[in-house]
Order: C-alpha cells, then sequence, then structure tokens
C-alpha cells in the first residue's frame, strides 16, 4: 500500500523522535561566598526560576579574584545561578531542580562542606538527576571528591561551556580551537579517573619500561595538543595572510563583540543580509563571518562577526580562540552590542571590558551599540538619546540602523573621503559608472561633451580620477 510523502515523513519524525536521546536532566548547584565580620551558620535555600533578590556587587561570584575592581558592577548568586540556568538549556539539559549554597569561605575539599553535600545528594536523587553542575569551577581534588559523596556526574561551569562550545562548532577551526581548550582542561584532571589510570602494565603483551597508564594518557594528551596547536598556527598564519592582503587595500574592519545573546549575529544580519544563524541560545555563534558593507560614504567596510564574552570566560578558552579573536585586535573600529533590555546590561559591559583588555584591544576606538530597544516601553524608548559614542537601535526591528552607519562612516579614519569637483568625458563610460557607484555625487551638469560633477569620493577612488579632478 502506498504511503504519501508526508505520512512517511511525520513518522519517520516520530520514530526518531521516540527513539532519540532524552534530555539529561541536570540539577544546579550555586555558591554565594560573602566575607562577613560576624561569622554565620551557612545556608541552603531552594532557588525558583526567576526569584531574584537585592544587588550586592560584593559577592565573589561576581569576578574572577585577578580581575576584582569595587568600580565594576559584579553578578549576585542569583543571577549567575540564572545564567548557569540558561546555559545548561544551551547544552540541551533540562533542570530537576536548584540550590544555592551561602558560606563565608569555599570548603577546600568539597566546595560547599561535606554536611551540605549530602543534602545536595539526597535533593539531586529525589528527582532523578543525571547530573551536577556547579555553578563554579571545581579543583579536580574537588570534583573527585564531590562525585565520590554524590555518585551521580559532576561538571563545573568551564565544563559546561567547553560542551556548548563543542555543539555549535561547525567549521574545522572552530572544532579545533574546542578541541584544544577541553584538551587543556582535561590535563589536570586525570589523575584519580578510575583505577585504570594508574595501573602499571603487567600482563602478557602490556609489560613495559614501568610507565603507568596515567603517564601514557597525558603524554598522548600533550601529543595531541601539540597536533593541534600546529594546525591552528596554520590557520593563523592563513589568516594573516588573508588580513595582510585585505590590508593592502584601503578597508576598514568594524569587529562586533559583546555578551553571548546581545544580539550581534541579528545585527550583522541586519547591515550585511549574510544569513548567519540567529539564536536565543548561548554561543550560537562561534565561527567568525566577515562581509563587506557600503557605507553612506560609499566607502567599503569589512564588518565582522565574533563569538559572543561571558562571566568568567574560561582562559582556556581565550587562548584557543586567540586565532578567531585577532580580528578583534586588528580592528579599526570596535562595535560594542549590549542588551539594552537587559537589567545585567552594566554587569555585562564589565565583562566584555575584562575580555577585551586581555586581548589587548581595550584601547581600540569603540562605538556602544545598545541593542533590543524595541522590548522596551514607550516610555523608555523616549527617554534614549543618542551620542557620539552609544547608539541605540533594534536588530530584529530595523530601528536605528541608518543612524548607526551614520555614526560609523564619522568615526573610521581608513580611506578618508573628500569633496571634489570632477571634469569627465562623457565617452569615459565606465569611470562615470564607477564614480555613480563608490561616490556620494551632489550635483551633475552635462556641456561640450563631458559631465561636470560635485562628489564626495574615498581616497581610494579619487587615486584613480586624478586626471579628472578640476583643482
Amino acid at each position: 500500500m502506498a504511503v504519501s510523502k508526508s505520512k512517511f515523513a511525520d513518522r519517520v519524525r516520530l520514530a526518531s523522535q521516540r527513539g532519540g536521546p532524552k534530555p539529561e536532566r541536570a540539577f544546579l548547584v550555586g555558591l554565594d561566598v560573602k566575607v562577613r565580620k560576624a561569622a554565620k551558620k551557612s545556608s541552603l535555600s531552594a532557588i525558583t526560576p526567576g526569584a531574584r533578590q537585592a544587588r550586592d556587587t560584593a559577592s565573589s561570584t561576581a569576578l574572577p579574584s585577578a580581575t576584582q575592581d569595587r568600580r565594576i558592577p559584579g553578578f549576585t548568586a542569583e543571577e549567575s545561578l540564572a545564567e548557569l540556568r540558561t546555559l545548561a538549556g544551551s547544552a540541551g539539559a533540562d533542570i530537576a531542580g536548584e540550590f544555592l549554597q551561602r558560606r563565608d569561605r569555599p570548603d577546600p575539599a568539597t566546595l560547599v562542606g561535606r554536611g551540605k553535600l549530602e543534602e545536595i545528594a539526597g535533593a539531586a536523587a529525589s528527582v532523578n538527576a543525571d547530573l551536577l553542575i556547579f555553578d563554579h569551577d571545581l579543583t579536580p581534588s574537588q570534583q573527585r571528591n564531590i562525585e565520590r559523596e554524590v555518585s551521580t556526574r559532576v561538571i563545573d561551569r568551564t565544563q559546561l561551556i567547553l560542551d556548548i562550545f563543542a555543539r555549535h562548532a561547525r567549521t574545522r577551526e572552530g572544532q579545533l580551537q574546542v578541541e584544544l581548550a577541553q584538551l587543556e582542561y582535561l590535563l589536570p584532571r586525570l589523575a584519580g579517573r578510575g583505577i585504570e589510570m594508574s595501573q602499571l602494565g603487567g600482563g602478557i603483551g602490556t609489560r613495559g619500561p614501568g610507565e603507568t597508564q596515567l603517564e601514557t594518557d597525558r603524554r598522548k594528551i600533550y601529543r595531541r595538543i601539540r597536533h593541534v596547536q600546529e594546525q591552528l598556527e596554520n590557520v593563523r598564519r592563513t589568516r594573516a595572510q588573508q588580513r595582510q592582503r585585505r590590508e593592502s587595500v584601503p578597508v576598514a574592519t568594524v569587529a562586533l563583540v559583546g555578551y553571548t545573546n546581545a544580539g550581534k549575529s541579528t545585527l550583522f544580519n541586519a547591515l550585511t543580509q549574510a544569513g548567519v544563524l540567529e539564536s536565543p541560545k548561548m554561543f550560537a555563534t562561534l565561527d567568525p563571518t566577515i562581509r563587506s558593507i557600503v557605507m553612506p560614504s560609499r566607502r567599503k567596510v569589512l564588518l565582522s562577526d565574533t563569538v559572543g564574552f561571558i562571566r568568567n570566560l574560561p582562559h582556556t578558552l581565550v587562548s584557543a580562540f586567540r586565532a578567531t579573536l585577532e580580528e578583534v585586535q586588528r580592528a579599526a573600529l570596535i562595535l560594542h552590542v549590549s542588551d539594552a533590555s537587559s537589567s545585567l546590561s552594566a554587569e555585562q559591559d564589565a565583562q566584555v571590558e575584562i575580555v577585551l583588555r586581555e586581548l589587548e584591544a581595550d584601547k581600540k576606538p569603540r562605538l556602544h551599540v545598545k541593542n533590543k530597544i524595541d522590548i522596551l516601553t514607550p516610555p523608555e524608548r523616549d527617554a534614549l538619546h543618542n551620542t557620539t559614542d552609544i547608539v541605540y537601535v533594534s536588530a530584529a526591528k530595523s530601528i536605528g540602523l541608518t543612524t548607526l552607519l551614520d555614526t560609523i562612516d564619522e568615526r573610521l579614519a581608513e580611506d578618508p573621503v573628500t569633496r571634489v569637483r570632477l571634469r569627465v568625458p562623457q565617452r569615459e563610460g565606465k569611470t562615470l559608472s564607477l564614480l555613480e557607484a563608490r561616490t556620494r555625487i551632489f550635483s551633475r551638469q552635462y556641456h561640450d561633451g563631458l559631465v561636470e560633477l560635485e562628489a564626495e569620493a574615498p581616497a581610494s577612488v579619487l587615486r584613480r580620477m586624478r586626471s579628472f579632478v578640476v583643482e
């Protein structure tokens, strides 16, 4: 009996849904460490989705210790846990439950203390959680101790971010960068990962010079790291050659940076019609995309979309993605895109500053683009005013894009624009077509077989029109 194509497709889809792997149930654990004059008994409290308390910038969950600064706004523990919830969702997990642990200082053995760890283990077991995700970086010994206590797989924030990067890497370059970061993360965590990691080869066919399995595995990882680094070095060389060819022509590069999910890819598509992936999930964009756009002055500019930043971005990722982020370092102008509708906009902007500082790009000329103003209420939108350094837009609704392009045009020094008078013979059709495409023409007059024009033209075009310029 014949089956229609649509019915057959529906059956295949349903079968794949039934037989596909179910999302893992994740139990989230946050830690709020606050130093108080009088030591208080730590408390463990359930957090309901969306619950928020008064912002406390003294929370040590805000920034890495190396970058603590009283002037930089920080995330509260509740806000940090909410972000972890979004990250876990981007990794494909179902949230089974959450706990927030408040302590005066982290426990060196288990981070949260053995008593509280027993409570967390019981709560996770009661909701059939497949894994525990800690909103904190765990040392190798802490991770082993926690796993022994809870008998459930345990990952930390860095491991979760690496997993999301691995899911979204599409190009060979992106996959290499993620693999390098994962290998560097894994290396110090080999010890104690099961008895097989520390056994001496002693059976038939396994005898050797006495090297432990741990040392063998470590040697293999070092060898793989060197191989990946060599391949990434080839990528870096190729990218440098491409950049050299681009820089031989006076075309400025404008790099989009910002917190993950600030709308960079949506803005990139709105300006270039490139059609790159737009997604509300975190780190949807990993692979860099560069497209040319024509500015109001008719200058050509290269626009570069980059990976989003995040609080406590793992250093291994910053190092691994250095080849990609070199576009930010070499850009003539950085567009810092932030979510104007987010209550955490100031905290997110502070984290972007930290990563730009680490990339040594914090002194670059910058234009702040506040995106998603369509989500604001009408009174909030009416209170916004553009300045020379801040432009308010909605990439999704194409609001403010003309003003943004005009502002970018004014800020770029490459290929400067000059107003000139030109006298071009009418038979020079190719020259007239070039002027029509690459200059802003203000007036045009025809007489005696000549076209007299007054136009604004980039220096790169004027060099080819030198013989037609009227002094």
